[in-house]
């Protein structure tokens, strides 16, 4: 692959404020393609970003737990359609969120319990309080820090939808990755360090970064009213021992694209097998059963994230992936997977083309404009440079 237009896109990008600093990579079934580190560790610092640099995924973390899931399911020790209250008691107490009299939530029993497979779905009626009001108003009313990892997002948090009418990006990850520990008897961190990090030689994923990942980790930024970038005063308490299968992850780009060619691969990279093809096969199917996606992802928190617009073709929603049902010309084909993480990270696995690939930074809000217009160029510029390859 020339990498030469890649290069000067991203050069681009960060010399002209749209990212404090970026790494970028893309890979095949053969190994990587590309990678590319560019700008500094923080605006106000000379450290540069390099191919090591630390980040905190947030939502790429939602492949993780849900491949983690995946392979309970293989192993015949949880089903799909198996409640999730059959597993874990407490999430058969949650309510439906109906509305408020005064300042008080008014509550109901939903129509039916959640299943795993909806879980994964996102259709299981749970929500984030940063993209729904209603749950937003409940947090506060209740004292819950809406930027707080823990327990108190997920215990007696009620849904905001029956399960399986509709899709609602929330807490069903973490929940999947309690359902996870509950199941294996170790915690999230210890069991995908064993099932996933490890056979995959993920040597620098984690869920409880050490001294010196940490003196590798990018600063977290956010964009200023005038455009630039100022380091964020975001701040985001995680309680001890709560490991957050929907956001609680830190990791590589490097580290990232293995995990991704080995979804690419069929479930399995360099002869070690963390999924079987026929269950990446399903985790890449829609499996959204007629619950509509939202066109617009509205924002209750906009320090937090911007409203995200679908995209103008059809899609739907696998295992643990957003998937797109028909050609996007000049960049993914049907059935790629995709996802992002809140500090403007994304990622896409396109199974048709044979080409996995990242873009990872650390700003805030989420979908800024200025990084998803990079992210999308890098897209396009991987697409034609595997086409150039494919032609010779």
């Amino acid at each position: 692959m020339d990498s030469n237009a890649i290069d000067e896109l991203l050069e681009d990008a960060v010399g002209n404020g749209a990212l404090p600093g970026v790494i970028a990579v893309a890979g095949d079934r053969d190994g990587t393609l590309y990678e590319g580190a560019f700008g500094r560790l923080s605006v106000d610092g000379e450290e540069p970003v390099r191919a090591d640099t630390m980040l905190a995924i947030m939502s790429m973390t939602k492949a993780v737990t849900s491949v983690a899931a995946l392979q309970l399911i293989e192993q015949g020790r949880l089903e799909l359609e198996q409640s999730v209250c059959s597993v874990l008691p407490a999430f058969g107490e949650l309510q439906v969120l109906e509305g408020f009299d005064g300042d008080t939530p008014r509550l109901r029993a939903p129509a039916s319990q959640a299943s795993i497979r909806q879980l994964l779905t996102h259709t299981s009626g749970l929500a984030y309080a940063f993209g729904n009001a209603d749950l937003l108003r409940y947090y506060r009313l209740c004292g819950i820090n809406p930027l707080a990892l823990g327990r108190a997002m997920l215990d007696g948090v009620p849904l905001i939808a029956d399960p399986g009418t509709r899709w609602e990006y929330g807490t069903s990850t973490d929940w999947l990755g309690r359902l996870v520990e509950a199941l294996s008897g170790q915690d999230l961190g210890a069991y995908c360090k064993q099932h996933i990090f490890a056979p995959l030689g993920m040597t620098d994923t984690t869920f409880s970064p050490s001294e010196e990942q940490r003196a590798r980790m990018m600063e977290l930024h956010a964009r200023a009213p005038d455009g630039g970038l100022a380091r964020s005063p975001f701040e985001s308490s995680i309680e001890p021992g709560f490991f957050s299968g929907g956001g609680g992850a830190y990791s590589t780009a490097g580290d990232y694209l293995r995990f991704l060619r080995a979804l690419l691969c069929g479930g399995e990279l360099d002869g070690e097998r963390i999924l079987r093809p026929e269950t990446v096969e399903l985790a890449f199917s829609d499996h959204l059963a007629g619950a509509p996606l939202p066109e617009i992802m509205r924002s209750a928190m906009p320090e937090l994230t911007n409203d995200v617009p679908s995209l103008p073709v059809r899609q739907g929603w696998g295992l643990g992936f957003n998937l797109l049902l028909e050609d996007i010309p000049g960049m993914r084909r049907a059935g790629t997977g995709s996802w992002a993480g809140l500090f403007n990270c994304y990622y896409w696995i396109d199974h048709a083309t044979g080409v996995t690939a990242a873009l990872l930074t650390q700003v805030l809000p989420f979908f800024d404009a200025r990084i998803v217009q990079t992210m999308l160029a890098f897209n396009g510029a991987v697409f034609s440079a595997v086409d150039d390859d494919a032609s010779i």
